[in-house]
C-alpha cells in the first residue's frame, strides 16, 4: 500500500509488460485530486518520479488552480512541456481563465498557444474576447480582431458582436461604428449593443436615430431607450417610448422596464401612469420584486402620494431592506413630515435594519425642513459614532442647510470652515439661501465669492444675492450683480411648471405666460376669476418680489404670470372636481405663489401638491404641509 502526498491510499496494480511506462498505472486516479498549486506541484513531482507523461494532467484544471493561486507561470511551465495540441483542451483552459478572477492569464496563455503551434478556432477567439472585455484591454482586443478576420471568422455574428461590445466599452466608438457599418449581417443584439454604448455617453439623439432604424426590436431594445432617457434627464421622452411600446410593439414590459418607467413617472410626477404601471406589475407577478417595490415607494413619494407609498411599504412587511426604509424616510422628509420620518427610523432600528448613508440624508432633510436643530445635530453625530458611516458631502450640505434655515448662519459658516472635505457649490449655496432668509449681507458676499469660482454659471446664486441687495435697498449693488452676470455670460433661468393629465401627456408652462398654448385664453380667464375670489379672502399680490424698475401695474401682471399659477389654472379647467392637482416646478415656490395656492386650495376644495426644487408643498383647506417654513 502506497500513500500519496495528498494522504490518498494507492493500491499498486500489476505492471503492464507491454508498456515502457508501467509506473504510470499508479497515478490515474490522482490526476484530478489537486486543488491548490502546492498539491499540483506534489502531483507533478510524482509524475516525474513515476516516469508518467505530463500531458496526462488535466490542463484546464492546472490553468484554473494556478490562476487562483497567482502562480500562473508555473502552469505555463507545464503547458510548455505538454505535447497536447488539441485545440479543444486549450480552449477549455482559456475559458476557465477568462471566467476566473485573473483573465489576464487567459491572454498570456493565448500567446503561448500560438507559439506552441495550436490553431485557434472560433471558440478560442470568443474566450479571449471575453477576457479582453473583463480587462477593458483594447490593445489585445484589436489584435484579436485582426486574428478573427485572418482566420475567416468575419461572418461569425457572435464574434462580431463581442468585438463591437469591446470597442464600445473601451470608448472606441468611432471603431465601433465603423465595424457596425461594415458588418455583413446584424441581429437585435448588434443594434442593442451600439445603442447601449451611445446611451452611456449621453447621446440620446444618436441612440434614437439608431433605434428608429432597427428592423426588429425586443423588450430589451425598448427598455434601453426608456432607462437611457431617464438616466440622461429626459423622463418625458422615456414615457413617450413606454407609451409607444404599449401601443405599437405587442411586447410585454419586464421588471427592468417597469423600474425604468416608474423612475420616469417619479421625475415627472406622473402619478396616474405610475399607478397603471403598478397595476400591470402586480398582474405580471412582480409584486414581490424588491427593486420594483422600492421604486414604487420612491415614485409615489415623489408624486406627492405618501398614502400609496405607505401602502406599498406596509405590504412589504417582513421583506423590507434598508433601501425600502430609506425611501420611505426620504419621502416623509420631503413632505415636511419630520416627526413621522423620525418615528419610522425608530421602527427601522427595532426591526433590526442597519441604516445607511441615504437613511441619514433623509433624517437630516427632515430636520432641516422643520427646523429641528438639536435632533439634526444628534443624527449627524450618531451616524459616525454609532454606525461607522463617514459623512459625505450631502450630509454636510444638509447640516449647513439646517443651521442656515434656522438662522444660525454664523454657526453654519464655522461648520463649513471646519469640514474635513472641500465644500462644493451646494454647501455654499445652502449658506447663501440662509443669508437671504435672515438678511446677512456680509456672509452672503463671502458665500458668493466661493460660488463664483465653484459654479460661476449658476444664475440662481446671483439672483439670490441680487434679491438680498434689493431687500436691503442697495440698488447700486443690484445693478452691479446684473452687470457681472452679463459680463460672465450668465443667463437667468426661466421658471417653469409641469402638470401631467390622465392621458400621460405632460403640459409645461413658463413664467410670463405662454399665449401660444391652445387653452391660453381659458387659462387666463380662470386665473382672473380666482383672483377675484382670493381678494375677497384678503389676498393682495406681493409685488415686492418683483425686483424690476417697472410700474406697479406691470409688477402685478408679472407676478400673476408665474408658471405654477398658470399650471394650477390649467389643472382646474381640465380635471374633475375633487381631483388632486400635482405640479412640478424647477425653482423654489415664491412667497406670493405660496399664499395664493393656499387660498386656491380652499376656494376650489382641491388638494394641490407642488414639488419645487427643494421640497413638497401640499396645499389643502387653506394651509400648507410645510407650515410656512420652507
Amino acid at each position: 500500500m502506497l500513500t500519496s502526498a495528498f494522504g490518498l491510499h494507492m493500491t499498486p496494480l500489476p505492471p503492464d509488460t507491454n508498456s515502457p511506462a508501467a509506473p504510470k498505472s499508479y497515478t490515474p486516479h490522482l490526476l484530478h485530486k489537486f486543488d491548490s498549486p502546492a498539491e499540483l506541484k506534489q502531483l507533478h513531482a510524482h509524475l516525474i518520479k513515476t516516469n508518467a507523461s505530463i500531458s496526462d494532467l488535466p490542463l484546464p484544471k492546472v490553468a484554473s488552480v494556478c490562476s487562483r493561486g497567482r502562480c500562473f507561470p508555473y502552469a505555463q511551465h507545464i503547458f510548455a512541456r505538454s505535447d497536447n495540441h488539441d485545440t479543444s483542451v486549450w480552449n477549455s483552459c482559456l475559458r476557465a481563465l477568462a471566467e476566473g478572477d485573473h483573465p489576464i492569464d487567459a491572454v498570456s496563455l493565448f500567446y503561448q498557444m500560438r507559439t506552441s503551434g495550436v490553431l485557434p478556432d472560433a471558440f478560442t477567439c470568443s474566450f479571449l474576447l471575453k477576457a479582453c472585455v473583463s480587462l477593458l484591454d483594447i490593445a489585445n482586443g484589436k489584435i484579436l480582431h485582426g486574428v478573427v478576420e485572418k482566420l475567416g471568422f468575419g461572418s461569425n455574428l457572435f464574434l462580431q458582436n463581442m468585438i463591437l461590445n469591446l470597442y464600445g466599452l473601451c470608448g472606441e466608438m468611432a471603431d465601433a461604428m465603423l465595424l457596425f457599418d461594415k458588418m455583413p449581417q446584424r441581429d437585435v443584439v448588434t443594434w442593442n449593443t451600439v445603442i447601449t454604448q451611445m446611451l452611456k455617453r449621453g447621446d440620446i439623439e444618436g441612440a434614437s436615430r439608431l433605434f428608429s432604424r432597427m428592423p426588429e426590436k425586443n423588450i430589451r431594445s425598448w427598455t434601453l431607450m426608456i432607462s437611457g432617457c431617464v438616466q440622461c434627464g429626459k423622463p418625458k421622452e422615456a414615457i413617450d417610448y413606454f407609451l409607444k411600446l404599449e401601443e405599437e410593439s405587442g411586447l410585454k414590459p419586464n421588471q427592468v422596464t417597469v423600474v425604468s418607467v416608474l423612475a420616469a413617472c417619479a421625475d415627472l410626477c406622473a402619478l396616474d401612469l405610475g399607478k397603471r404601471v403598478h397595476e400591470y406589475s402586480n398582474r405580471s407577478g412582480f409584486k414581490n420584486n424588491m427593486l420594483v417595490c422600492n421604486t414604487l415607494i420612491d415614485m409615489y413619494a415623489k408624486c406627492g402620494s405618501l398614502e400609496e407609498a405607505s401602502r406599498v411599504f406596509d405590504e412589504m412587511e417582513g421583506k423590507r431592506t434598508v433601501f425600502s426604509w430609506s425611501a420611505m424616510i426620504v419621502g416623509l422628509a420631503a413632505h415636511g413630515r419630520a416627526q413621522e420620518a423620525l418615528s419610522l427610523f425608530s421602527s427601522m432600528l427595532q426591526d433590526g435594519t442597519e441604516p445607511n448613508g441615504v437613511t441619514f440624508v433623509g433624517l437630516l432633510h427632515a430636520c432641516a425642513h422643520m427646523g429641528l436643530v438639536d435632533e439634526g445635530r444628534a443624527f449627524f453625530t450618531s451616524m459616525t459614532r454609532d454606525y461607522g458611516i463617514t459623512p459625505g458631502i450631502e450630509h454636510y450640505g444638509c447640516m449647513v442647510d439646517l443651521l442656515s434655515r434656522a438662522g444660525l448662519v454664523k454657526e453654519a459658516y464655522e461648520f463649513i470652515m471646519e469640514m474635513p472635505i472641500k465644500p462644493n457649490g451646494i454647501i455654499w449655496g445652502a449658506l447663501l439661501g440662509g443669508c437671504r432668509l435672515h438678511k446677512d449681507i456680509k456672509l452672503a458676499e463671502q458665500a458668493i465669492q466661493h460660488l463664483s469660482v465653484l459654479d460661476p454659471l449658476n444664475d440662481g446664486y446671483y439672483i439670490v444675492l441680487s434679491n438680498i441687495y434689493a431687500e436691503a435697498g442697495r440698488w447700486e449693488d443690484v445693478t452691479r450683480v446684473r452687470k457681472l452676470m452679463k459680463a460672465r455670460g450668465v443667463k437667468k433661468t426661466s421658471g417653469w411648471s409641469k402638470i401631467t393629465l390622465d392621458d400621460g401627456i405632460v403640459h409645461e408652462f413658463v413664467a410670463g405666460g405662454d399665449e401660444s398654448h391652445p387653452q391660453a385664453e381659458g387659462i387666463f380667464r380662470k386665473w382672473d376669476e380666482l383672483v377675484v375670489e382670493m381678494m375677497l379672502r384678503g389676498y393682495a399680490p406681493n409685488t415686492s418680489l418683483v425686483l424690476l424698475d417697472i410700474e406697479e401695474e406691470q409688477k402685478v401682471k408679472f407676478i400673476y404670470r408665474h408658471s405654477e399659477k398658470l399650471a394650477v389654472s390649467f389643472g382646474l379647467l381640465n380635471t374633475p372636481a375633487g381631483t388632486t392637482i400635482r405640479i412640478i416646478k424647477n425653482l423654489r415656490v415664491c412667497e406670493d405663489c405660496h399664499s395664493a395656492l393656499k387660498l386656491i386650495a380652499a376656494i376650489s376644495g382641491r388638494e394641490i401638491v407642488v414639488r419645487d426644487r427643494n421640497r413638497f408643498h401640499c396645499f389643502k383647506d387653506g394651509c400648507c404641509s410645510c407650515g410656512d417654513y420652507w
